[in-house]
Parts: structure tokens; sequence; C-alpha cells
């Protein structure tokens, strides 16, 4: 993933924008600490919220990550061109949302040629599951330096805490949603957990145990 003009790197960007649309919709219906459960299969997955460097807005990316010795580490795996990626050396402040907590820190970028890149950035590849091993980037199986040479276009992020992060507007904000469904539910389904009142639906649709017992017929004698 190094050519932003190919067809399959712009193929697999407009890909990933729908399903990181579906996973922040997770996210915020309380489910994103489930998209975690099987590290290995599905990848390990964060919310990085940041502010957009043209816009002043902020914006929301879900994507894989490693946390080692308390620093989560990130990767723009489409290279300098990911937006999040450009938004962060604008503004390196940055909240996140993991599976059980929730902070803000800030964001730096390791140089190409940090002692540790390639041993950080394979735990981050591992963290994203089997999506790695499906772009041709096997971390299980790579040695150092073919891991080196396909991931030369890759930009890895390391982000400290700084703080707690509070507020109605984090992970699960449309978890309300949730009691709406099940209240309309039960309303709706209401007349079925019910049983009717006898005599207050006609005979031919009422219930058995509200239809009248036909008299025994006692056998005719010769």
């Amino acid at each position: 993933m190094s050519d932003p003009n190919s067809w399959l790197e712009r193929t697999l960007r407009q890909a990933f924008r729908y399903l990181n649309w579906w996973m922040l919709l997770l996210w915020r219906l309380g489910l994103g600490p489930w998209l975690s459960l099987t590290p290995q299969i599905s990848g390990r997955y964060l919310v990085l919220n940041h502010i957009g460097r043209k816009s002043g807005l902020r914006r929301r990316t879900p994507l894989n990550f490693a946390e080692i010795d308390g620093t989560i580490y990130i990767t723009a795996g489409f290279g300098a061109i990911s937006d999040w990626y450009r938004n962060l050396l604008a503004n390196p402040q940055v909240e996140l949302w993991l599976p059980h907590t929730r902070w803000r820190g800030v964001a730096h970028e390791l140089p190409q040629d940090h002692p540790q890149r390639i041993e950080l950035l394979r735990e981050v590849l591992k963290g994203s599951g089997f999506v790695a091993p499906l772009m041709g980037v096997n971390p299980y199986t790579m040695s150092d330096a073919q891991l080196a040479a396909a991931s030369t276009a890759y930009r890895l992020i390391a982000m400290t805490q700084e703080e707690p992060a509070t507020g109605a507007d984090g992970p699960g904000d449309l978890a309300w949603i949730w009691l709406v469904f099940a209240v309309a539910f039960t309303l709706i389904n209401l007349p079925r957990l019910i049983p009717p009142r006898c005599g207050a639906t006609p005979a031919a649709s009422a219930p058995e145990s509200c239809r009248p017992v036909p008299p025994r017929q006692r056998p005719a004698r010769d």
C-alpha cells in the first residue's frame, strides 16, 4: 500500500471509509469493546478523535492499535496521504476511545530510523487481525528485513496519556437508542404478551380457555 494513485489503493481507501462509518456507529451504540474480543482474528480497535487541519472540526477515526508499556501505537498503512495522519501533524492533541478507557493525550511520529520501529510496527500490525495478512503484510511470518521493505511508506505514531477524558460525547453516546428500541418492541408486542379477557373477543376468535365447554352427550338408551 504505497501508491496512492493505484486502483487497488483507491478502492481499499473507499472501502475503509464505509467500514469505519459502521465501526464508529458501533462504538457510539456502546458496542466498541466487543470489536476487540478476538484480536488475532478481528483485530484490536480504538477510536482516534482529532481536529481537522482545514475545517477545525472534530473528526473520529477507528484504527487498529498496540499498547506497549502504557503507550498507544498506531500506524498509517496508506502512508502520508491519510487524512488523520496529516491532521495529527497539524494538531497533535488527541482523544482516544479505548476498549475499557478514554483519555486525552498527545501524538508524535516515530522516525523511520527509530531503533524499535520494526518491533513496534509488528505489534500494531498484529492488532489489525486478518487485515494486514490480507494486504500481503504478515507480521507473524515476515522477517524484520521483509517487514521493513514492505512498510517503507507506513507512518508509526505514538500517543501518550495526559489526562482522563469525560463528557457526554464519548463512546456510547447513542446507547439510549437501545432503550427506545426496547420500549417500542414491548409496546408493539404487548397485546401478544397479555392474554385477552374472556368475553372481550368474539367467541370464534377467543382463546381455548375462554370458549364454553359443550355439554356432555349422554349415550342413547335402546
